[in-house]
């Protein structure tokens, strides 16, 4: 207890030096903690908007869909399977779909689109696609109505012409189009009256579609339109059918957001002529870690064994988007990387700048009778209180940062976030919620101060005392 007082003590002797040791791990602690968890939140809202809302963690389906996945390579319905699979432990939810490729034409206009037919109670616990009905859409009336009748900015003018066709979920996110930008209270709401519209999701026998809005600002098509579809349905039979569009949802994925149709799962059977069919069963989990991911997996594949069917990941049904995020952790590993190593040598420097000073001290308290195993115990318990109040600093200021931002994403916007959504991702840039990675960053910078402890070591156990004295 003396040598724990006495390098506490020892510590407010030159405040600057300890302020300045310091303040460069709090600095790393900051911002190894604040890295990381932007990364891993980007990561969860990649996985979130390409698995959850889509894919699903788990798939059930035919051995050959994954490579072929065409009509003749889907599965009977089998409701039984749905309630064995329900009650394995970690399974959120579980829905069964229809897929198939089509042409879209909506007047003059036409796009290859994805026909995904759904269980729609079962959806609405799986992904809810009801929560992405948009609500308002910019036209062209609004647009000019504002411009002409309010004395608008041109930077305003700009936004609302650039957002013509543009579908928003509610009138929060479409205010949030002008951020900061002056405009009046009368204009936003001739532009949120203007914009109005009353689309709504499908019911399960309905005989109608939903698009998405991005496809349907390529279509020129509103609610209440028709939307014709054709394709090529089950062993080759034509599929062809008119469908009035009952709703437009604006889908997270940039990349499904721009070709994606709902339909009833017994309306599309019906459009493909593949009845009692379907492409799989796409499972969620409560429970999304990798090793629950595998033991879920195992699970339901001794539940389908002897069966013709096989389940499968997310990660071996995405590897494009599973290479994606491995290079980019790796790229993030290599940036802390350097980060640590800057910072090392900078508590380095500062460790050596005070056992320099120290010298005649540390040659006085040895020729006194100090023992030179007591003085480095001292000087070490001198480094573990700095790196543990730089650590805590870093804590407590890093925390509430990741918390905000966890719950607040920062929203990006000009050409960054054009670029993301041309990679196919929602421009936001989350942070991850508290987890072991906030530890791990703590842990890294206190053995690099373990790491520098070894110079003061090495100094005192070769200190000349007689020399040393006469500085």
């Amino acid at each position: 207890m003396s040598f724990l007082k006495m390098a506490q003590r020892n510590l407010w002797r030159n405040k600057r030096r300890t302020a300045i040791t310091v303040s460069s791990i709090f600095f790393a602690v900051l911002l190894a903690v604040v890295m990381r968890s932007f990364q891993l939140g980007t990561y969860s809202l990649m996985i979130k908007n390409a698995i959850e809302q889509y894919y699903g963690f788990i798939r059930v389906q035919h051995p050959d869909y994954t490579f072929d996945p065409s009509l003749d390579n889907t599965i009977d319905y089998d409701s039984s399977i749905i309630e064995q699979i329900a009650n394995i432990p970690n399974v959120k939810s579980i829905t069964s779909r229809l897929e198939t490729f089509a042409l879209a034409s909506s007047g003059n206009i036409t796009k290859g689109v994805l026909v995904i037919g759904i269980d729609i109670n079962k959806e609405k616990a799986f992904s809810n696609p009801e929560q992405f009905i948009a609500h308002y859409i910019i036209n062209k009336d609004a647009a000019n109505s504002v411009i002409s009748r309010f004395n608008v900015t041109d930077e305003i003018a700009d936004i609302l012409k650039g957002n013509i066709g543009t579908a928003f979920v509610d009138s929060t996110k479409l205010v949030s189009i002008f951020d900061d930008l002056p405009i009046t209270l009368e204009a936003v709401k001739e532009i949120l009256k203007l914009s109005k519209i009353e689309g709504q999701f499908l019911t399960p026998n309905d005989n109608g579609v939903v698009i998405s809005s991005r496809l349907a600002k390529f279509l020129n098509a509103q609610v209440g339109d028709s939307l014709i579809l054709l394709s090529q349905g089950y062993h080759g039979s034509s599929a062809a059918g008119l469908y009035p569009i009952r709703g437009i949802v604006r889908i997270p994925n940039p990349e499904l957001d721009n070709r994606l149709v709902y339909m009833p799962i017994n309306q599309t059977q019906e459009f493909t002529s593949a009845y009692n069919k379907i492409a799989y069963y796409a499972i969620n989990l409560d429970n999304t870690s990798d090793e629950m991911l595998t033991a879920t997996n195992d699970s339901i594949s001794k539940l389908l064994m002897g069966s013709e069917l096989e389940s499968k990941t997310w990660k071996e049904l995405n590897k494009v988007l599973v290479q994606q995020i491995e290079s980019d952790n790796q790229s993030g590993k290599i940036f802390l990387f350097l980060l640590y190593f800057v910072v090392f040598f900078g508590i380095f420097g500062t460790v050596v700048m005070m056992i320099h000073e120290r010298i005649h001290e540390f040659a006085v308290l040895i020729s006194v009778g100090m023992q030179r195993s007591k003085l480095f115990l001292t000087i070490f318990l001198e480094m573990l209180i700095m790196a543990l109040i730089g650590i805590a600093l870093g804590y407590v200021v890093g925390l509430p940062i990741i918390h905000y931002y966890n719950i607040h994403p920062i929203r990006l916007t000009g050409e960054l976030a054009k670029w993301m959504m041309d990679m196919g991702f929602e421009p936001l840039m989350p942070m991850a919620p508290f987890g072991s990675y906030i530890t791990w960053q703590g842990v890294s910078v206190f053995l690099m101060v373990l790491l520098a402890s070894i110079y003061p070591l090495r100094k005192i156990s070769k200190l000349k005392v007689a020399e040393s004295i006469k500085r």
